[in-house]
């Protein structure tokens, strides 16, 4: 199965491309969509929405975890993560992408097995999983492959409930 990890921002929006089969997770690809903050609100929004439509033709992902709002400390920044979120639904919709989505504390919990990890810990574990291209140094890109491994593995206890 082919899936596509997204840690949406405005700024910058990681993601991944992995291989997953049972336990076993290859990346394919990973990077970063990133916005010039000195363009409009609209343009930036629709730039991430363009970038994310163009990884999904590309790469072609049988379905698409991404990280779900639950608290933000920083007031400013919740209403344009949550515009990026809808920019990246909708583009995901529009690619007919069954769709995951996890607060950081399931993705950690599912990655390290307690929700409280530190970024040390999700990237030490993400490359238990996964060997990173020495290249994988954004946070936004190591959390949009643990989203990713997290989809994974909730799509595959899925199945073997189907089962």
């Amino acid at each position: 199965m082919r899936i596509l990890g997204i840690d949406p921002g405005i700024g910058i929006t990681g993601y991944s491309i992995i291989e997953a089969d049972e336990n076993n997770y290859k990346l394919i690809s990973s990077g970063s969509v990133q916005t010039d903050k000195n363009k409009t609100h609209q343009k930036r929004l629709l730039e991430l929405y363009n970038d994310i439509k163009e990884i999904c033709k590309t790469f072609k992902p049988d379905s698409a975890g991404i990280e779900q709002l639950f608290f933000f400390k920083n007031q400013k920044t919740i209403i344009p993560v949550a515009q990026a979120r809808g920019v990246i639904l909708m583009a995901l919709e529009e690619a007919g992408l069954e769709v995951g989505e996890y607060t950081p504390m399931v993705v950690k919990q599912s990655l390290t097995g307690h929700g409280r990890a530190s970024k040390d810990e999700v990237r030490s574990m993400v490359e238990r999983f996964i060997e990173l291209n020495k290249n994988t140094k954004l946070d936004d890109t190591v959390d949009s492959i643990a989203i990713g491994i997290c989809h994974a593995r909730n799509m595959e206890i899925k199945n073997r409930e189907l089962v």
